[in-house]
């Protein structure tokens, strides 16, 4: 499933450039890492990580999660450089 979205960030990668990196950790189902216009289920160290679960980031990149109502509700947690999260809006808008 984690392999599914990161062929689908990587396709929205190859017309748009993501500046930094930024990790989308789905606990025991894995990651998603964002870094050097690649997307990867390969963990590494980014600029930023965002804890979500694998559904919640299945909603947050077909836009039915609203990422500012989804920290308030707790559904996902961004630590780290809080810049780089802002940028993912761009990437997915």
């Amino acid at each position: 499933m984690l392999q599914d979205i990161a062929e689908g960030i990587q396709k929205e990668l190859s017309s748009k450039s993501f500046d930094g990196s930024l990790k989308f950790d789905c606990g025991d189902d894995g990651v998603v890492v964002l870094a050097d216009n690649q997307a990867t289920t390969t963990d590494q160290d980014t600029d930023c990580t965002i804890r979500i679960s694998q559904d919640n980031l299945v909603k947050l990149l077909t836009g039915k999660l609203n990422p500012m109502t989804g920290v308030m509700m707790g559904k996902l947690k961004v630590s780290g450089d809080m810049g780089v999260a802002m940028k993912l809006g761009k990437l997915l808008g």
